[in-house]
This record gives C-alpha cells, structure tokens and sequence, in this order.
C-alpha cells in the first residue's frame, strides 16, 4: 500500500510538471508578441489590452515611459512557471488600449482606477502590483489607495517618494529655471511641442531604449536637463552599437507600438504631475505599509537622481523586503538582466 501511494503521488507530480509544460509550451520565445494571451476589456470608461497568463496568485506588472506591457515579456514565463497568474495590462495612452483625448483622463485617480478596474474585472480579490518607471508611481499609490486589493509591491527603477510640499512646476523653477534649465518633465509640459520631434518613431525609441540601457556610451545617455535653445532632438542620440536585448524584432514591436497609439497619451502623464499633486492632499507624508520589493539597475539615472528617496526608502516603507541594485543594468534592468529580475520577483512572491 505504501508503494501504490508512492507511485501515485510520483504520478501526480508528473501531471503538475507535463501541465505546467503544455500550458506554457506557447511562450518559447517571449519576443513574438503573437505567443502571449491578449485580451481586451472595458475598464474605467476605456477600452484596455492586457496579456493574461497563467493560474495561481495573481501580479499586475505596470509598465513605464516610452515601454509597453511587452517591456514585461521576458518575465511573463517564468512567473507563470512559478505557479503565478500574471496580467500585464497596456497602460492607458499605450499601445491597443484607448487613449482619452482629455489631458484630464490621464490624471493619478484614472490611472490607479484602470488598475482597480482591471482587477475587479477579472474578479481578482487581492494581487500584488508590479510598477516600473511610471508604473512604479501607478502601483504605489494603488496600493495606498486600496490596500484591500493590493498584498504587495514591488517598485522598479524609482524609489517611493512621498508627496512634495510644493508642485512640481515650483520644484522645477527652483531646481533648474533658477540656472537657465529646463528639467525633461517640464519641456514635455506644452501639448504637441514633443510629438511633434518624436515624428520619426524608430529613431526615437533606438536613442531612447540606449539612452536607458548600461550599454550606452557616455555620449548616448539619457539626460534629464535641457540646456536654453535646446530640444528633445538635442537629447537624443543615434547608437553606435544597439543593446544586445534590443534586437530587430523586439526594435520593430515597440516602434510599431508607438507608431499605432503616438506619444500624445503617454506625454499626458506628465501633464497631470500639478494636478495629481492637487488630488492627493491626503496622501501627505503617507507611507508604504504592504510588503515591498525594490530593485533598480546599479547604472539607473533615476536613481542618481533619487538618491534621497533611495537612501530613505526603509524610513517610507517600513516593510520593505530587499532593495537591491542589479549589476550591468540601469533603467531598463527587466530588459537587460531578467533572469535575476525574475528571481527577485518570485523569491519575492514565494515569501508572500
């Protein structure tokens, strides 16, 4: 009797090891979009396209600027051989999911509502939310918001900063006007001036996705200030040699991306930072209380540039798990090193 049991509960395992196999037998190349489960639904008042992969505990993975749910790809699998479910929505102004022509539509109540929207949709109770870049703030502010549905974080490549005393218009005059300056987020301010010198789409996302990288040349990295006279065309530069993860294939997806949806949805993030900060008086000197994951490229720009809410990080979020830094990475560290990516995040989620 105990050898049948032992058969059987060998037996078992197998099936869960064939199971897992089959069920993720489509996603041998996480760089053919075509490989993943898309969906659509009405979300908040748009139409939204999200990946939706897998069973088990579910993760909201939150993309940034200039990226798409596809900048998660190579993570999408092995969360989901880990026994995750995982949905990887487009943010609203990207990609296939509708972009409002009302500046006003992209302001932080809509963005973290699309996520709210999303899960209740799917009639998920409680997930934890993965925000990189400008999905970073997306994430934490959902989670704030409404912790009942959000059971962890995890924050790529921007550290939790509370809100400011002043917005960011008046941080922006103090900070850089006052030197003759212009900070990036402030040139993006005035409608259609970018969209108009991001017309060549592939030219822009080659100098940007290296711009972001660790393989940029001093010459080619992202620069967050603008001298007077100076555009958006003066802070990019063509690569001399492409990042070795952005290939050909994964180049021509996100130029198509951009060139479907344009630039004018996702630069309208930036255009609600004032009002986001006149919405969210109350969240004042909040802090992070779920558990929470951090990690950024060793090589990231912002967090150079964030170095105080980096280095005050476990005072705003008292239940913070790990903050690592990855080596040969920066900004675009999920692209450029996503084995240890993907282990941070299911060692994460394993100790939830």
């Amino acid at each position: 009797m105990q050898l049948f049991y032992k058969i059987t509960s060998l037996l078992f395992a197998l099936s869960l090891i064939s199971t897992v196999t089959v069920a993720n037998s489509h996603m041998t190349n996480p760089d053919d979009p075509g490989q993943f489960n898309h969906q659509f639904a009405q979300v908040n008042g748009i139409k939204m396209h999200y990946v939706d992969e897998g069973d088990g505990p579910a993760i909201v993975l939150l993309h940034g600027f200039p990226l798409s749910w596809y900048s998660w790809r190579n993570q999408i699998p092995a969360l989901v051989d880990a026994g995750y479910r995982v949905i990887v929505p487009d943010q609203r102004g990207y990609g296939q999911t509708e972009a409002p022509e009302d500046v006003h539509a992209y302001d932080i109540t809509k963005l973290t509502g699309d996520v709210v929207g999303l899960l209740n949709h799917l009639e998920i109770k409680s997930a934890v939310v993965a925000g990189w870049d400008w999905g970073t703030p997306v994430a934490w502010t959902t989670a704030q918001l409404r912790p009942d549905l959000v059971r962890g974080l995890v924050m790529v490549s921007t550290p939790y900063h509370p809100r400011g005393e002043v917005t960011h218009s008046e941080f922006w005059e103090k900070a850089f006007g006052s030197k003759g300056l212009i900070f990036y987020q402030e040139y993006f301010q005035a409608p259609g001036v970018v969209e108009k010198e991001y017309e060549d789409v592939a030219y822009v996302m080659r100098s940007t996705l290296n711009a972001l990288s660790a393989s940029a040349l001093p010459n080619e990295q992202w620069r967050f200030v603008l001298k007077p006279g100076e555009t958006m065309q003066d802070l990019m530069v063509e690569p001399k040699k492409l990042p070795a993860w952005l290939t050909p294939q994964v180049l021509d997806y996100y130029v198509e991306q951009f060139t479907m949806a344009g630039f004018t949805g996702s630069l309208n993030w930036y255009r609600n930072l004032d009002r986001n900060w006149e919405l969210t008086s109350f969240l004042a000197g909040a802090k992070i209380q779920q558990p929470t994951l951090f990690m950024a490229g060793e090589e990231d720009p912002g967090i150079k540039w964030g170095k105080a809410a980096y280095d005050h990080m476990e005072e705003m979020v008292p239940n913070l798990y790990k903050k690592v830094l990855i080596t040969d990475a920066a900004h675009m560290a999920p692209e450029e090193q996503p084995e240890t990516v993907n282990a941070l995040l299911i060692d994460f989620l394993n100790q939830l």
